[in-house]
């Protein structure tokens, strides 16, 4: 037998564990980092004294609301400080912080406040209409609606709800903040959209969140102080833990409502940004930009990018524009990126598309990351060949918990003791993953994942359609959309602009169809639609 190390006295105790959480990134720079900014939006400059005080009020006042640990909090908000305050003071009154896709309709929105058990929603003036639409479809208890309104954006209170200011005025700025006992226990809880049209929730706990936080700033290369734009939406993937993350380097979160142009060259010159992260569709934006727009600067800007692969041409473009571009992959199930396209120095010869065509790959894991690999059916990975096709699978510490209340699908995702991705790739010689098909037929719009049976669900319901399919079609701004082909019931009618006006009554704006095609479908002998040849034809200009 092998030597065996005497364990008697050696457990833990309050001086050697704490369990991990992205609590303490900001506890912590309230300390050292109290007058450097931590919050930036218009004039407004919030130091991490200001900033953590605040959490603190916010998290008591949700105590005083009758938030208890473990209650979910919801918010329908964009990249406005308040989210960013939410955040860290949901977790501090040990509650579930739920952040809410701005872009979904009231059905879904009302779906995941009864599914989650929202007991307060935080939410924008600007999106008032809309949870007051959510909560009247909902048959079960609704949140208590706090209105958050934008004076920066000139968005002013509707006058309906109590205010988010008013809030945090009641709140104590020395209350306790309520740590995990335990890291896993639940921080948040975030709805992806899956096939089956009702979205599935997500849940992350404070090991992965913490370990995410700092697994992104290696991957980053960042180093003290730097300048987080915030593009990625906060309600998407927690806004890929960036949030969390800037307090421990002391870094400054520029919050960007609008995503322009505009915006992001102001930004950049005006706070020196550092860092953002987007989906291609911004770097097209910054490509694309009129001189009215843009502005100078002599830094370089590092920029994660996730989603439907950018075209070889914009990565070129946009790193001549003093961009430089690292292509990341992940889900929500992984807390945003889990891979990331590090760049070998060897490349740095190769012509101009061949370095684009690389940039583009997914890349290889991420610090806090175990295994990705692409699996096979029989669970063995494929040969790294650069063709053999498989499934991607992960493990690590940045996996979510499970699917909320959802214990097959939970089982289903992790069976085999890896997370299945449903997205198909190949694996270079190098290690090196590259998409190659999305195997639910996932639709990336914008950053956005949209079900394309969610939206063939959607047209069904016109009384004109006999079949339909939808699939992805290349676009310039978004990466993708939704491209929809159908047949005809015989004797019916229907034009391509009413199918896609009917399809926004029953989902949301950016869900439905952009094209729609009048055709019969090519099926196989068994009936099945063969969506392989619809891409081509989405593909067709």
């Amino acid at each position: 037998m092998g030597w065996m190390i005497d364990e008697t006295g050696l457990g833990k105790t309050a001086a050697n564990y704490v369990p991990l959480t992205p609590l303490s990134h900001l506890r912590r720079a309230a300390d050292i980092f109290a007058n450097r900014p931590a919050i930036a939006y218009g004039d407004s400059i919030l130091t991490y004294a200001t900033y953590t005080a605040r959490v603190s009020k916010l998290a008591s006042a949700l105590v005083q609301l009758g938030v208890a640990p473990g209650d979910v909090v919801a918010t329908i908000l964009p990249n406005i400080p308040a989210q960013a305050e939410s955040s860290f003071a949901i977790p501090a009154c040990g509650a579930v912080l739920n952040t809410v896709n701005t872009r979904l309709d009231a059905d879904t929105i009302g779906y995941i406040f009864g599914h989650g058990g929202a007991k307060v929603a935080l939410v924008d003036s600007q999106f008032i209409p809309l949870a007051e639409a959510a909560i009247a479809l909902m048959n079960v208890a609704p949140p208590i609606l706090i209105e958050v309104p934008d004076i920066v954006a000139g968005i002013p209170a509707t006058g309906r709800h109590h205010l988010y200011e008013d809030l945090v005025a009641t709140g104590d700025a020395s209350f306790d903040w309520i740590m995990p006992q335990d890291e896993w226990e639940s921080l948040a809880l975030n709805y992806t959209s899956g096939t089956t049209g009702r979205p599935k929730g997500v849940v992350y706990h404070h090991r992965g969140a913490y370990l995410a936080t700092v697994g992104n700033q290696i991957a980053w290369r960042m180093t003290l102080h730097p300048v987080m734009l915030q593009i990625v939406p906060l309600f998407h993937c927690n806004g890929w833990t960036h949030t969390w993350m800037m307090p421990l380097l002391g870094g400054t979160a520029v919050c960007c409502r609008d995503i322009t142009a505009a915006a992001i060259y102001a930004a950049i010159d005006d706070h020196r940004v550092t860092h953002f992260g987007g989906a291609p569709i911004v770097l097209n934006m910054i490509v694309n930009a009129n001189d009215a727009d843009r502005r100078t600067f002599d830094h370089t800007v590092e920029v994660f990018t996730a989603g439907a692969p950018p075209a070889a041409a914009t990565l070129a473009a946009v790193a001549k524009l003093g961009f430089n571009i690292t292509q990341v992959y992940g889900l929500t199930e992984t807390y945003g990126p889990a891979t990331e396209c590090i760049w070998n120095a060897a490349w740095d010869d190769l012509p101009e598309d061949e370095r684009a065509a690389i940039k583009a790959r997914q890349g290889v894991l991420m610090p806090m990351m175990d295994d990705i690999v692409v699996l096979d059916d029989t669970m063995q990975p494929v040969p790294r060949d650069g063709t053999t096709q498989g499934e991607i699978g992960m493990r690590g510490n940045a996996v979510m918990k499970g699917y909320y209340k959802n214990a097959a699908e939970t089982e289903k995702a992790f069976a085999g003791g890896y997370f299945h991705t449903e997205d198909l790739a190949v694996q270079h010689s190098d290690g090196y993953i590259q998409i190659t098909d999305r195997a639910k037929d996932i639709i990336i719009s914008g950053g956005e994942n949209i079900s394309s049976v969610e939206v063939e669900g959607a047209l069904m319901h016109h009384p004109a359609v006999s079949l339909c399919a939808v699939v992805a079609a290349p676009d310039g701004k978004w990466g993708e959309v939704p491209c929809a082909f159908v047949e005809l019931k015989t004797g019916r009618d229907v034009t391509e602009a009413e199918l896609i006006a009917f399809a926004r009554t029953r989902i949301a704006g950016f869900k439905a169809p952009k094209r729609v095609v009048f055709c019969e479908l090519p099926k196989t002998s068994t009936g099945k639609i063969q969506k392989f040849e619809l891409r081509k034809l989405a593909a067709t200009p």
